[in-house]
């Protein structure tokens, strides 16, 4: 089920927003008055898209932003009829995905909800790769360790990577596991 999260203190526009949302394509759309409102609804409701206005009372979605984006990854809109560079600067440490100018349309809001989706799976995608890698160099830096210390004991850079391939193999293990069992047997 595909749930959208929207915040603003103006009935009118959470209407307007949860429409364009439902005809985007969001099975279920959670509204908020606020955003202490938004930060409580939002763990329960986990929220693929969040649209919160900047300006409300009680907490303000820049706030609420940041507080939501440390307990959930996904991407968010803000409305705003405010255009100063510390806002903007707030919205971008907050991990804002895009900023929409008040007043807007359905056209404005779809096209910036595509653009947040889209950029939001990207860096996710990217995010994910470069863990990926570090776990990679990571194994690499304790499998080249543990063949140094088996090449001490005179085995060959080959012999010794053979070695270390036969027992992940035979005992079911990675080598960055049979790296580190080798590592802290010489320890």
């Amino acid at each position: 089920m595909k749930v959208a999260l929207i915040a603003d203190d103006e009935p009118l526009i959470r209407r307007q927003v949860a429409e364009t949302l439902a005809e985007y394509g969001f099975d279920r759309i959670v509204e908020a008055e606020n955003g202490a409102q938004a930060v409580e609804l939002a763990p329960a409701e986990n929220p693929l898209l969040m649209v919160f206005d900047v300006s409300m009372p009680v907490m303000d979605g820049i706030t609420a932003a940041e507080k939501i984006g440390k307990k959930i990854k996904a991407p968010i809109v803000l409305l705003s009829g405010a255009t100063e560079p510390d806002i903007l600067d707030r919205a971008r440490e907050a991990g804002v995905s895009n900023y929409i100018l008040k007043p807007f349309n359905a056209d404005q809001l779809r096209i910036a909800v595509d653009l947040a989706i889209h950029r939001f799976i990207e860096i996710s995608n990217l995010q994910d790769e470069n863990a990926k890698l570090k776990e990679a160099l990571e194994t690499r830096k304790l499998v080249d360790k543990a063949k140094g210390l088996l090449i001490s004991q005179g085995m060959t850079e080959p012999e010794a990577y053979r070695k270390m391939q036969k027992i992940a193999m035979d005992k079911r293990k990675s080598m960055k596991e049979v790296a580190e069992a080798i590592i802290l047997m010489e320890s």
